[in-house]
């Protein structure tokens, strides 16, 4: 049975799905689908053509949904706003539409996306994506899944974050960051630091793909070699493990490159 509180705000139109929990003063748009299960704290904001995926939570005063601050946007465009299932988004969070008509922003399913992070429009998080408090996004960001990036880091338009990468605290994100990788500020540059050991192991990756790994990244940044020296090396003389394969193709098909 759901839940709604009598001071919250549910326009007309808005699609409730059953077991629903809506807060104390939080407003709910004419055009937002929430689905079974999701939890709207006191205070939050949900507008716009949003979707909440079932048991999702979103905390006091997120606000998602909202207009793009993208000067490019064009008054009537009609974009959207995609949330997973078992998502959670914490205080003061935002969530923006896209710019064009029918672009999404995405989170995907079983991500946390913790107080005062900002998705700009375009934006689209995996599944499984952790971004620390104040993680700033801008357009067209991509956080593969498993992803992980520390707290009061910001993003460049455009750059990608590779699956099971993890980003330091205040790091500034300028280049894409590659699959399974470390990286951190140093002098006040991006570095990758190392392989994310602790956190394959954790997902269950075999070991054999990790030692893989850590030679890919021995070639890659510790030989002296330039990138298309380094990339083939790791092809011929490293097994073609899954985890491999998707290094090399990421660095091969980066638009802004890597890290």
């Amino acid at each position: 049975m759901s839940k709604i509180h009598p001071t919250a705000v549910v326009e007309d139109g808005a699609v409730l799905g059953a077991d629903v929990e809506i807060g104390p003063y939080a407003n709910i748009g004419r055009n937002v689908r929430l689905g079974d299960g999701v939890i709207v704290k006191q205070g939050a904001i949900i507008d716009g053509h949003a979707t909440i995926g079932e048991k999702s939570q979103i905390f006091p005063y997120a606000c998602i949904g909202m207009k793009t601050q993208d000067l490019k946007y064009q008054e009537g465009s009609v974009s959207y706003v995609e949330i997973g299932k078992r998502t959670v988004i914490r205080e003061f969070a935002t969530v923006h539409l896209g710019t064009a008509d029918g672009e999404k922003t995405i989170i995907g399913d079983d991500c946390l996306f913790m107080c005062y992070c900002h998705a700009a429009h375009g934006v689209i998080l995996g599944n499984h994506v952790i971004c620390s408090n104040s993680v700033q996004l801008a357009g067209d960001v991509h956080l593969e899944d498993w992803a992980i990036v520390g707290g009061c880091s910001a993003s460049h338009q455009f750059c990608t974050v590779g699956r099971h990468a993890m980003v330091g605290g205040m790091c500034k994100i300028r280049q894409d960051i590659p699959p399974y990788m470390l990286c951190d500020m140093s002098e006040g540059t991006m570095k990758v630091i190392g392989v994310n050991v602790v956190g394959l192991t954790r997902r269950g990756v075999a070991k054999e793909s990790i030692q893989a790994l850590k030679e890919a990244h021995r070639f890659i940044y510790r030989e002296g070699l330039n990138r298309s020296q380094a990339l083939d090396r790791v092809e011929h003389d490293i097994e073609q493990v899954e985890e491999i394969r998707n290094l090399v193709a990421f660095y091969r098909n980066s638009q802004r490159g890597v890290a």
